[in-house]
């Protein structure tokens, strides 16, 4: 790993936790509020921000992701990615649960669930829909919130580093085939250009904007550059939060009335969600101790499985089918679920530690 990479990582990890990551389920549910309550009180305005679309992007949201994720990329060294063979065992498991298990699952447990089970009690035309939004909901891995939740845990802060870097690297290649190859298993009708230009604007320009910032202000990599990055990363760290937070007013506002009008939808909805989120962070947690991996490795690779990039997933849906279409709902069903969920996997992770290390491999 890089020298400035592992300094970043070190002091992001030696940090106290910030108001925000303590009382995280605190700034989510108040979101929740006063997201449904704006648009329940302003519908106009709430309705004309989920008219401002370009090319079926909705510039507002796209902007706030922006604001959330580029600051959190920055953090990533991608000329560090050749150092993974130190924990190649965790970043195994990381990839095998991230894209060869999550996406397949959630696909299956849409089916079983959505088209299935709960079908009797859903609205016909939106069941595409709904599955539509769990399968981009699972095809890509958390970016951003997985330092978050690495941090609560005492994750290793170099292999969080490394997990993301490589996630994302496959990420740039790999979403949008793979969203592709679901829906059409699934029979859902794939808008191949809407898709690409997604993935362009969430993921690629994001990447390059936040590498070629990290080099301009680490410069020559000395000292001086080192202080000027970190006296940065400590300026605009507020920005992600603050651009999370309105985000999820904003889609809360978007989606009050559905979730008003629609609570068993919500709680249907909400089904293949939890359990694919138990089963993966299980899987991820239980593959890193089976080979040896330690404790430290294994929480953020058992979290970063178990989580979702949902900023992406909101936005594709929404450019995709609409703001106020079921995919779109889905994708906010994960947001409404995945942060008070996730702090329980934390809990878990953290609690098990005695547990993971009575039974782990003894490393070869």
């Amino acid at each position: 790993m890089s020298v400035q990479c592992e300094a970043t990582a070190k002091r992001a990890a030696g940090a106290p936790m910030s108001v925000f990551e303590r009382y995280l389920t605190v700034w989510v549910f108040l979101c929740i509020v006063i997201g449904i309550a704006l648009g329940q009180a302003l519908p106009a305005p709430v309705q004309a921000i989920g008219g401002m679309t370009v090319a079926q992007v909705n510039i507002p949201v796209g902007l706030l992701i922006w604001v959330m994720i580029i600051p959190m990329l920055v953090k990533v060294d991608f000329g560090a990615l050749h150092q993974v063979r130190e924990h190649w065992k965790g970043i195994g498991v990381t990839l095998f649960v991230n894209w060869l298990v999550k996406p397949f699952s959630m696909t299956l447990l849409a089916w079983l669930f959505v088209r299935g089970l709960f079908a009797p009690l859903l609205p016909a035309d939106q069941i595409d829909s709904y599955i539509a939004g769990l399968i981009l909901l699972a095809a890509a891995p958390c970016t951003a919130m997985v330092f978050v939740w690495s941090r609560l845990s005492n994750g290793d802060p170099l292999f969080t580093l490394s997990q993301v870097a490589v996630n994302d690297s496959i990420m740039v290649f790999a979403f949008a085939p793979l969203v592709a190859l679901l829906l059409g298993i699934s029979s859902i009708a794939v808008p191949w250009d809407t898709l690409f230009t997604s993935v362009v604007l969430y993921i690629v320009i994001p990447v390059i904007l936040a590498q070629l910032w990290r080099r301009a202000l680490l410069g020559d990599g000395g000292p001086a550059g080192q202080a000027a990055f970190d006296a940065a990363m400590e300026r605009i760290g507020p920005w992600s939060i603050s651009a999370l937070l309105a985000t999820l007013v904003l889609l809360f506002a978007f989606q009050g009335r559905a979730i008003i009008d629609q609570p068993l939808v919500i709680a249907l909805l909400a089904v293949p969600i939890l359990i694919q989120v138990f089963f993966n962070a299980g899987l991820a947690y239980w593959l890193n101790r089976s080979v040896g991996e330690k404790h430290n490795i294994a929480c953020p690779s058992a979290l970063i499985g178990a989580s979702n990039f949902f900023e992406l997933a909101v936005a594709a849906a929404i450019s995709l089918f609409g703001f106020e279409s079921g995919a779109a709902l889905a994708t906010v069903v994960g947001v409404l679920i995945e942060v008070p969920v996730m702090l329980l996997v934390v809990r878990v992770v953290n609690a098990s530690k005695g547990w993971y290390e009575l039974g782990r491999r003894a490393p070869s």
